[in-house]
C-alpha cells in the first residue's frame, strides 16, 4: 500500500504541473523510484546510514537537548538547552534518515524516529505552531524577532515531513508539518503581515509541499515570502543586527536583484525557492533574476571546488575575483545549497550547463564536508591549509553534518529527469531506476566506473516499444569553458565523447549540452558512452590575483590538490607544476578508500635559513582528490599550484 501510496502522489505531481504549461523542462525522478548501486557512491551511502547517522543520532539525542527540548515543550515545562535554531538539526536529521533508510532499511533507526516523530508532534501547539525556544522561554514574543529562524525551521519540518512519508508511507510528523505550514500562512499571508524571513529555508519548502499536496495555497504563501523582501519590511529588526540589508538579500526586491550578495547559505536556499516558483507561475521577473545571479555566481565568485562565500566574516560573498585560499570560508551548507539551486535552474532550463557546476560543488566542495569515515565534518573548506585544519566531531551550530548528511542520502534525486517525451541522464552514478513516460514504464540501468573511469553502460528498457528522447548530459569539463568563465583550461581542448546504441554509433545532435538520441526503443536496448579522461590544468582569470601564476589539477569531475604528510620532506605548497609536466595516473585500493592519485616528478622547492636563497630538488608528487585530504591528519595542503618559483608561499 505504501508503494501504491508513493506511486500516485509522484505521478500526480508530475502530471498537474505539466497541466499547468509550467515553463519547466523536466522533473526528477525521486529518490524514491531509484537503487544506488555506485562503486564510489554507494559505500559512501553506507558510511553515512550507519557513522554519520550515528553521530547526528547521538548529538541529537544525548550530548545535546534537542530531543529534550521537545520533550520540555510539550509539558510546557523546563528550561530550553542549546541555540534557539536547534529544532532545525532535529528535522534535518530526519530527512537524511528518511533518505538513507530507502537504501539501507533499518528497523530499529526506523523506530527510533518514529519515537522522535511523537515527541515533535506533541510539542506542536493547538494552533499549529511549533518551535520549542518560544515555547520554553515566552510564547508571547513568537513571530516578533525575524532573525530567530521561526520559519526555517518550519522549512526543514516540511522537508522531513516530505521525505519522511516518501520513505516509509507515515505521515504523522508530514500532518506536523502540514499544520505548522497552515498557522504560518493564517499569520502572514492571510493578514497581509509584513514579515521577512531571517534565514531563508521555507520558501523552497512550501514549494515542496505545493507539489507534494497540489494545494495552492502553499505555492501563494511561498511567492509572498519572497516578495516581501526588499521593501523594507526588516527595517529596524534584521537591518539593525545585521547593519546591511543585502546580508540576507534583503536590499532590493528578489525580481530586481542582479547581484549576488550577503550570506551564502541564506542566498542559496531563497533562489532555490525563487527558481521552484518561477517554474510553476512562468513569472519573467523570477527568471530574469535567476539567470543573472548564477552568472555573478559563477563568473565572478566560485572557487574551482564548487564553493561560495569567500569570507568568515559574513559566511558569504565578497567582491568580485576576491578568492583567497587559505582563508576560504566555503561553508559545507553553501555547497550543498549549490547542487540544490541548480538542480532547480536545469529544470527550469533544460541547460546541462547547471548540472555542470552541481556536479562541481558535489564532487568537490561538498563531499569535502564528510571525512572518510563519516563522523567528522568540516564547516569551512578552504583551498590552501599549513597544518591547521581539521575536521570537528561535531558544532555548536550544527547545520553542516545533517546537511551533508542528508545529500548523499538523497544522491537518487539527481540522477535522472523526465519530461513529456524525453528521458535525461544528469549524474553518473551506477543505479536502477523505473520512470513514467507516456503511460508506458522504462526501467532503466545504469554502471559505470565515473568518476575514475569514463566507462558509462545504460540499459534502456520500456515497457513496450516506444519512441522519446534520451538526452545525456555531455559533461562541460570536456571542453574549454566559454568565455567570461574564471576557470579556463591551460590549452584549449574540446574532446568528444563516444556514443553507441547496442554497439553501433549513435546517431545523435547536441542541444544545450545534452546528447539527444530519438529512436525507437525496445526492451534492452544498450547505450555506452566513454568520456576521454585525462588530467587538465586549470588556471584562473587573471583577475583572481591569489591564483596568479598558479595552476590546478582536475581529473574528470574531480578536483585534485597535494597534501603533506608527516613522512614528506617539504610542504605541499613548494611544490611546482611546469608546462611541461606529465602525470602517471592509477587507481590506489589501500590510499583513502580507494582513489586515483595523480603521480609526478617535480621541482621542489627548499627556502634556506638566510630567507634570501633557495634551492630544488626533483621529487615525486602525489596529487589526491580534493575531498580526500585531511583523513590522515592535519596537513599542509594546496589546490592551487605554483608553476613558477616566485610564486612559493601559501597563498592567503
Amino acid at each position: 500500500m505504501k508503494k501504491t501510496l508513493l506511486m500516485i502522489s509522484v505521478i500526480f505531481s508530475v502530471a498537474t504541473a505539466a497541466s499547468q504549461t509550467s515553463l519547466q523542462k523536466l522533473y526528477p525522478v525521486s529518490f524514491s523510484d531509484v537503487t544506488i548501486t555506485d562503486p564510489f557512491w554507494k559505500p559512501k551511502m553506507g558510511t553515512v546510514a550507519t557513522a554519520t547517522l550515528d553521530a547526528c543520532v547521538n548529538y541529537t539525542q544525548d550530548k545535546t537537548g534537542r530531543i529534550r527540548n521537545f520533550e520540555k515543550a510539550a509539558k510546557h515545562s523546563g528550561k530550553h538547552e542549546g541555540i534557539y535554531y536547534d529544532d532545525s538539526d532535529v528535522y534535518k536529521a530526519i530527512e537524511a534518515i528518511a533518505y538513507s533508510l530507502k537504501n539501507y532499511p533499518n528497523p530499529t533507526l526506523e523506530k527510533h524516529t518514529d519515537e522522535w516523530i511523537e515527541k515533535i508532534a506533541a510539542a506542536q501547539l493547538p494552533d499549529g505552531y511549533l518551535n520549542t525556544y518560544y515555547i520554553l522561554t515566552d510564547i508571547n514574543k513568537r513571530w516578533t524577532d525575524m532573525e530567530k529562524h521561526e520559519d526555517y525551521c518550519a522549512g526543514h519540518l516540511i522537508e522531513a515531513g516530505i521525505a519522511y512519508y516518501n520513505t516509509t508511507g507515515k505521515n504523522k510528523l508530514l500532518h506536523t508539518a502540514i499544520r505548522f505550514a497552515d498557522h504560518i500562512d493564517s499569520v502572514f499571508r492571510q493578514q497581509n503581515r509584513p514579515w521577512v524571513s531571517g534565514h531563508q529555508e521555507i520558501e523552497l519548502a512550501l514549494m515542496k509541499l505545493y507539489h507534494h499536496t497540489q494545494n495552492k495555497k502553499y505555492l501563494e504563501l511561498a511567492n509572498w515570502f519572497l516578495d516581501q523582501r526588499g521593501r523594507g519590511n526588516g527595517k529596524g529588526v534584521i537591518w539593525d543586527q545585521w547593519k546591511d540589508p543585502a546580508y540576507c538579500q534583503d536590499g532590493l526586491p528578489v525580481k530586481d536583484q542582479r547581484k549576488i550578495t550577503g550570506h551564502a547559505v541564506r542566498a542559496m536556499y531563497l533562489y532555490t525557492g525563487a527558481a521552484d516558483v518561477a517554474a510553476v507561475t512562468n513569472d519573467a521577473g523570477y527568471i530574469t533574476a535567476m539567470d543573472s545571479i548564477w552568472q555573478d555566481v559563477v563568473f565572478h565568485h566560485m572557487y574551482i571546488t564548487g564553493g561560495i562565500g569567500a569570507q568568515g566574516s559574513n559566511e558569504g560573498f565578497g567582491k568580485p575575483y576576491d578568492l583567497p585560499n587559505a582563508t576560504a570560508y566555503c561553508e559545507t551548507c553553501a555547497s550543498v545549497g549549490m547542487v540544490f539551486w541548480n538542480q532547480r535552474m536545469n529544470m527550469l532550463s533544460g541547460d546541462a550547463k547547471y548540472i555542470d557546476i552541481l556536479e562541481r560543488s558535489l564532487y568537490n566542495g561538498a563531499l569535502d564536508g564528510l571525512s572518510l569515515s563519516g563522523d567528522r565534518f568540516f564547516y569551512g573548506n578552504p583551498l590552501a591549509a599549513s597544518g591547521n585544519h581539521n575536521r570537528s566531531e561535531w558544532f555548536g551550530t550544527a547545520c553542516c553534518p545533517s546537511n551533508i548528511a542528508r545529500l548523499v542520502s538523497s544522491l537518487g534525486n539527481y540522477i535522472y529527469g523526465t519530461s513529456k517525451n524525453a528521458v535525461w541522464v544528469n549524474i553518473f552514478a551506477g543505479s536502477h531506476a523505473m520512470v513514467q513516460l507516456n503511460k508506458n514504464k522504462v526501467n532503466l540501468s545504469m554502471e559505470t566506473g565515473y568518476p575514475w573511469k569514463g566507462n558509462i553502460k545504460l540499459a534502456v528498457s520500456p515497457a513496450k516499444m516506444q519512441q522519446f528522447e534520451l538526452r545525456i548530459r555531455i559533461p562541460g569539463w570536456l571542453s574549454t569553458p566559454a568565455p567570461g568563465n574564471l576557470y579556463h583550461y591551460e590549452t584549449p581542448e574540446k574532446d568528444v565523447p563516444e556514443i553507441k546504441v547496442n554497439g553501433t554509433p549513435a546517431q545523435y545532435t547536441v542541444d544545450e549540452g545534452y546528447a539527444v538520441i530519438k529512436r525507437v526503443w525496445k526492451k534492452d536496448d544498450i547505450v555506452t558512452m566513454e568520456l576521454p579522461m585525462k588530467v587538465r590544468r586549470i588556471i584562473s582569470n587573471p583577475a583572481v590575483k591569489q591564483n596568479e601564476n598558479r595552476v590546478a589539477l582536475q581529473y574528470g569531475p574531480l578536483v585534485y590538490c597535494v597534501e603533506g604528510t608527516p613522512n614528506d620532506e617539504f610542504d605541499a605548497g613548494s611544490v611546482i607544476v611546469p608546462a611541461e609536466t606529465n602525470f602517471e595516473i592509477s587507481y590506489d585500493a589501500s590510499l583513502l578508500g580507494g582513489v586515483n592519485v595523480l603521480r609526478f616528478n617535480a621541482p621542489v622547492v627548499t627556502i634556506h635559513k638566510d630567507g634570501l636563497s633557495v634551492s630544488t630538488i626533483n621529487k615525486k608528487i602525489t596529487a589526491i582528490p580534493y575531498y580526500s585530504w585531511n583523513n590522515r591528519g592535519a596537513n599542509d595542503m594546496q589546490v592551487w599550484l605554483p608553476s613558477a618559483i616566485q610564486q612559493i608561499s601559501i597563498n592567503e
